[in-house]
């Protein structure tokens, strides 16, 4: 399977002369942006589904795959923002990073994207509370206005009296763009359970369909090629399958390795070999002659 096209695996056709030349010293790497995603999940009676949206095929990166709700961290994701749970210290420790700001950017980008693109916000009054209820037409106008950079994510919590409940995620995995990618982020994936009272939808304007489906039927789904995702996608949707609930997803989320994950491209004889280092399926054999 890992090798033919006949599973979900996104794969851009202008992979392998990106590679090459990358290979040949004619491509520079693009600084990877730091980024944030999350698998958000509810029980059902035959285990946890996991929300997922289908990026819309005009976009630039991934068009037409599944992914999760997620996007860039906003510089000001770093200002001093209403926080609960394990402190900027202990995330920085978590995530990798020297610094805490940093730490605390890549957690508020997770809970700002989760809110603006699936309606879900990970905050409450009070540091043991979160929020029933998200819709409405102020809800609304806030979440737009996030979207539109208008409202940094620290206003928007001082502004309705909410703290970030931190101790909702639990960071799962980080992948890293491959260096031959024109647009490349350094993406650390989170999973969360959605809060009771709140519900999903599609507010994002890079998605067409969003879904609720068990993970086990997903990665069936991409093992037949009826639905199309990026390795980290599959990957942490596999990842997934063992649990029977929500919460023990997140209570296993302290022992996942975090070590980014960087696609490795080398020449072997007379063809290319892509790889991610640890996750075997996803490797590629093209003819490093032409077309894949």
């Amino acid at each position: 399977m890992s090798n033919g096209q006949s599973n979900g695996q996104w794969y851009p056709p202008e992979w392998p002369d990106r590679i090459r030349a990358l290979a040949a010293g004619e491509l520079v790497p693009a600084t990877p942006r730091r980024a944030a995603t999350v698998l958000l999940l509810k029980d059902g009676a035959e285990g946890p589904a996991v929300h997922m949206l289908r990026r819309r095929a005009s976009m630039a990166f991934a068009g037409g795959a599944y992914a999760y709700p997620g996007g860039g961290v906003d510089p000001r994701d770093e200002h001093p923002v209403r926080w609960a749970g394990p402190s900027r210290e202990e995330w920085a420790a978590r995530l990798g990073l020297a610094d805490p700001a940093q730490a605390q950017a890549v957690v508020c980008a997770a809970v700002r994207e989760t809110y603006e693109e699936a309606g879900v916000l990970l905050a409450g009054e009070t540091p043991d509370s979160v929020v029933g209820d998200t819709t409405g037409d102020e809800w609304e106008k806030d979440r737009a206005a996030l979207v539109a950079r208008e409202l940094s994510f620290a206003d928007f919590l001082d502004r309705r009296g909410l703290v970030l409940r931190s101790d909702l995620l639990g960071a799962w995995a980080r992948w890293i763009t491959p260096e031959f990618e024109p647009r490349r982020y350094d993406t650390w994936f989170f999973v969360a359970a959605l809060p009771a009272g709140q519900r999903t939808r599609n507010a994002s304007t890079e998605a067409d369909r969003t879904v609720w489906i068990r993970p086990a039927d997903a990665a069936a789904g991409y093992d037949r090629g009826e639905l199309t995702m990026m390795p980290p996608t599959i990957s942490t949707l596999r990842g997934l399958e063992r649990f029977g609930t929500a919460g023990e997803a997140l209570a296993a989320a302290g022992g996942q390795d975090l070590t980014p994950v960087l696609a490795q491209a080398r020449l072997d004889g007379d063809e290319l070999v892509l790889s991610w280092p640890g996750h075997d399926e996803f490797t590629k054999h093209i003819p490093a002659g032409g077309a894949s």
